[in-house]
């Protein structure tokens, strides 16, 4: 093959390589932002210690209690505490800055989260001492947690008491970071979510910590709507 045989081939070809080229650069460019994309929108969000034994939501039995809203018998500062159990709606979260009631189920798995919030097995059931750590999607039933700010209130109402609290500070952390859902002395409701950053740190996660303000076990039978 002679050398103007040569170059016309280099003037022909040269064009088709670096089109590849720059098409491959391009299409690797993409890949890392559509990564965090997907993992941001199929985030199942709870973290290892709040998953469902095995890691999945099969044979998970939910179990959707009538959650008493307004109870009007007797109450005391001390009762017995209903131990929920794994997939049992247990409670509901109100507070003004939520905008709706939340439903808060024991444990958590992908299902339990597209019903409502979900609360650590590892954390303290309502009432009881020590610290109790629920989480909700930032897309759904914690989408305006943020919005929260220190001297709000928030009720937990379960179907053996009633739980006020105040939010005494807003908190900013690392998913492994333990510091804000680990077990505590004092007795607190922990709330926390993702942080509203698609493109953003997967792992960083927004809540509040609240001091618990007063208790109201339900001593004796009284009227209550209850959450249908």
């Amino acid at each position: 093959m002679d050398n103007k045989v040569k170059n016309r081939l280099k003037h022909i070809i040269t064009p088709f390589i670096l089109t590849l080229i720059c098409g491959s650069v391009t299409a690797a460019a993409l890949i890392k932002p559509y990564d965090k994309l997907s993992m941001y929108l199929n985030l199942a969000f709870m973290d290892d210690l709040k998953a469902t034994p095995g890691g999945a939501d099969s044979g998970l039995v939910i179990k959707d209690n009538d959650i008493i809203s307004d109870f009007s018998g007797l109450t005391t500062t001390e009762g017995e505490i209903i131990r929920p159990s794994f997939g049992e709606l247990y409670g509901m979260l109100d507070s003004k800055v939520l905008e709706t009631s939340v439903p808060v189920y024991w444990g958590s798995s992908s299902e339990l989260l597209e019903r409502g919030a979900c609360q650590s097995t590892g954390s303290s059931v309502a009432g009881d001492k020590g610290n109790t750590v629920i989480s909700a999607h930032v897309d759904t039933f914690f989408s305006t947690l943020d919005n929260l700010k220190e001297g709000d209130s928030i009720t937990l109402k379960t179907n053996y008491g009633e739980f006020i609290y105040k939010v005494t500070e807003k908190i900013t952390f690392n998913k492994k970071d333990g510091k804000y859902v680990s077990t505590t002395e004092d007795d607190r409701l922990t709330l926390y979510t993702c942080k509203k950053d698609v493109l953003g740190n997967m792992d960083e996660r927004i809540g509040v910590v609240c001091e618990l303000k007063e208790k109201k076990f339900y001593s004796t039978a009284g009227k209550g709507e209850k959450n249908e």
